[in-house]
């Protein structure tokens, strides 16, 4: 039997008459590199809930991939906005500076990862936060080599899109990429290719035999800046490593004068449970870059690091037109308002309970799952056609989303096979909402698994 919608509300097919109209022009105005994953083109969204120009409403577990943890159009974020727009729009920090950005600095440096004293630096994407956490690395060290993972995901710009491991569609034909990146294997306890291929606790320490083997076989520690990491890497499916996995790499970094830089650009803002992922490591990581949620949807992002390591380049080294705009700044201090009065990080844990035991229930009666995984509201199911030889099901998750959107629930895939779908719903978002979504979801993978 369908299930009963509260929050979802469709109104025309998907795509409808409007939309198709909009894509069509999409079509002829714009590359194919932007071609749209949902047929749908949004007029407006609040919370977890979005609407199209058809008048279609639908339940939002995207959270625009991963900025939205606050939710859409929070609104301690819009009157903080138009506050803002009202005062001024622009002027160059680094030219005429202004008291949002050393708020939010303060208020980031605050929560810096092991504690101590940090110094944070403002930028426009994700990718930039990476570029300039290698810059600042190289510049520290005066060493070239960055170590990065398999699977890593850090941005699409040149550097980082060398750190970057999946090919398609990031780098095939865009190389040649940027020198000295090194790559090393992330533990992954599902797919362990050091047990072979079965989740055990020796995964991890056998991992960490082959990142110290990388380092005899491709390139000296003392030719290394840093070795870069994902606490849980996002796009390359939601896979948690080992609890031991980063107090070891601090070690390991440690040992050899190794910068560590932690990319939380997904994990940061409340994503895991904790503010930052690495608090739940207890280790201090020398650099942090940070964006997506940072600004609830306004271009933001940042670097945090140790005072020392970050006054590694010389004055104007760093910076550029745009970085920590006002209005980014701005909304940024909202969200910090937001975390501090509306209890985000106990409903991020919460919703990451409930959407365990949902997708483990879902588990049981389907063959296509073949795991469940997740570190507080980051949660995700991997689809398997079999679950002895784990081979991927790629074509049945796309299968799964396409029928989601059809029936008003957006969520997203990962993973280098493209067969994990992942929940990255607003941390707010209410029980009865994300069970609607849910059922939604139980539905569609029972029907495609054949069940």
């Amino acid at each position: 039997m369908a299930t009963q919608t509260k929050y979802i509300a469709l109104k025309t097919s998907i795509p409808g008459p409007k939309t198709q109209e909009v894509l069509d022009r999409m079509d002829r105005a714009t590359p194919r590199a932007v071609s749209a994953y949902a047929p749908l083109i949004v007029d407006r969204a609040h919370g977890s809930l979005l609407t199209d120009i058809d008048g279609n409403t639908y339940i939002d577990l995207t959270g625009g991939v991963g900025v939205l943890n606050v939710g859409h159009t929070h609104d301690r974020v819009k009157e903080a906005l138009h506050q803002q727009v009202d005062r001024f729009l622009h002027t160059d920090f680094t030219n005429l500076p202004y008291e949002s950005y050393v708020r939010l600095a303060e208020r980031l440096n605050a929560r810096f990862p092991g504690g101590g004293p940090a110094t944070t630096l403002f930028l426009n994407s994700g990718a930039e936060a990476v570029e300039n956490a290698v810059k600042i690395a190289r510049a520290y060290t005066k060493r070239a080599g960055i170590l990065a993972f398999e699977r890593a995901f850090h941005g699409r710009t040149l550097m980082a899109m060398s750190l970057t491991s999946k090919t398609h569609p990031y780098k095939a034909g865009m190389g040649p990429f940027a020198p000295e990146v090194y790559r090393a294997p992330y533990p992954y306890p599902y797919r362990c290719e050091f047990s072979g291929g079965e989740p055990n606790h020796e995964c991890g320490e056998r991992c960490y035999a082959q990142i110290e083997k990388a380092l005899l076989l491709q390139v000296a520690p003392e030719d290394l800046a840093a070795v870069i990491v994902e606490p849980v890497q996002g796009e390359g499916g939601f896979v948690v490593p080992p609890k031991s996995f980063l107090p070891w790499l601090r070690r390991f970094t440690e040992k050899h004068g190794i910068l560590l830089i932690v990319d939380e650009v997904q994990t940061g803002f409340g994503r895991t449970g904790t503010f930052f992922a690495t608090e739940q490591a207890g280790i201090r990581p020398d650099l942090l870059a940070m964006a997506k949620s940072i600004a609830d949807g306004v271009p933001l992002s940042g670097v945090i690091g140790r005072p020392e390591v970050m006054d590694g380049p010389d004055d104007s080294q760093l910076g550029g037109t745009f970085v920590g705009n006002p209005l980014g700044t701005a909304a940024g201090n909202a969200v910090l308002d937001a975390f501090e009065q509306e209890n985000l990080l106990e409903q991020a844990q919460r919703q990451g309970e409930h959407l365990m035991s949902r997708m483990r229930a879902m588990q049981e009666k389907s063959r296509l799952i073949g795991e469940v995984r997740g570190l507080g509201a980051m949660v995700a199911m991997e689809l398997v056609k079999d679950a002895k030889t784990k081979e991927p099901a790629p074509e049945e998750t796309d299968e799964v989303l396409r029928r989601l959107i059809s029936r008003g629930v957006l969520m997203l895939k990962a993973g280098v096979y493209g067969n994990v779908i992942r929940s990255l719903a607003p941390l707010n978002t209410p029980i009865d909402v994300l069970d609607e979504a849910l059922d939604v979801l139980e539905e569609t993978v029972a029907e495609v698994s054949g069940r």
